[in-house]
């Protein structure tokens, strides 16, 4: 199935615009799960069994995993995702950004190894970074990051408008074209995120920066929906998977995890 096609059913399956990000720390793993890579995988199992009904699409980062040679790890929690929970999207957070054969190997490694819907990639290298992933799958596009340092190049004017809404023109009018394709915008630029909505008004968003981010829920909704109120994978990854640090972690993962699901949705 399609990137595009799996997220239109992860939303009408779930009812929810949540994507739920697998960021394992060793230092922050719960009490009963061990301080190593198979911990790092049942942590995870956790997350994901506890979770995945209110969640439109799981998104693991990779650097997490394979700072600490987790990366079998990472292939069988993928494998989980697509066998067990078909109705949610996969998506793998690894921005890559380069041309030529190692472009392709990225792609491969995203969509062969791994078996993303979709990867987060950065579009710096210009079109032919991005060939290999749009042909392979889908590729979601840094635009406007959550990050504050994000600004100092994002925001540089050229021909009277920043790098950010060029990026999300040439999404919309150029790389759409070619593959499937998103845009990664974040909840603490609601601004921003507005003009994006209103520049590519068909492309799905990533967004994080809700939760331990700061990020305004309704703030969020309200600039990023598109014309069916959906169109947004809004992202959480801390606030949830680091919501307990008992034995109940799941338990309170899930409960975190409803509760932001609820809070989106209930957004008019």
């Amino acid at each position: 199935m399609s990137f595009l096609a799996a997220l239109d059913n992860a939303w009408a399956a779930s009812s929810s615009m949540l994507c739920v990000g697998l960021d394992p720390d060793l230092q922050k793993l719960p009490d009963g799960i061990s301080r190593d890579n198979r911990g790092i995988e049942d942590f995870c199992r956790a997350i994901i069994e506890s979770t995945a009904d209110v969640a439109c699409a799981f998104k693991p980062q990779i650097a997490h995993f394979a700072a600490r040679g987790a990366e079998p790890q990472l292939e069988r929690i993928c494998k989980l995702i697509r066998e067990n929970h078909p109705n949610v999207t996969l998506i793998l957070d690894a921005k890559r950004g380069d041309i030529g054969s190692t472009a392709e190997y990225y792609a491969q490694e995203a969509f062969d190894r791994y078996g993303a819907h979709a990867v987060t990639v950065n579009p710096y290298m210009g079109t032919d970074s991005l060939e290999p992933f749009l042909a392979r799958g889908a590729a979601i596009v840094l635009c406007r990051t959550s990050n504050p340092g994000g600004s100092e190049l994002q925001n540089k004017m050229i021909d009277g408008l920043p790098v950010y809404q060029h990026i999300a023109r040439t999404a919309a009018e150029t790389w759409s074209k070619i593959g499937q394709v998103g845009l990664v915008v974040g909840a603490t630029f609601p601004g921003e995120l507005a003009e994006v909505r209103a520049i590519a008004p068909a492309l799905p968003l990533l967004v994080p920066g809700i939760g331990a981010q700061g990020g305004d829920i309704e703030a969020t909704v309200r600039a990023g929906r598109d014309k069916n109120n959906r169109g947004m994978m809004i992202n959480s990854s801390r606030a949830i998977i680091y919501a307990d640090s008992s034995r109940n972690f799941a338990d309170s993962a899930r409960a975190a995890a409803v509760s932001t699901r609820d809070a989106i949705n209930a957004v008019s």
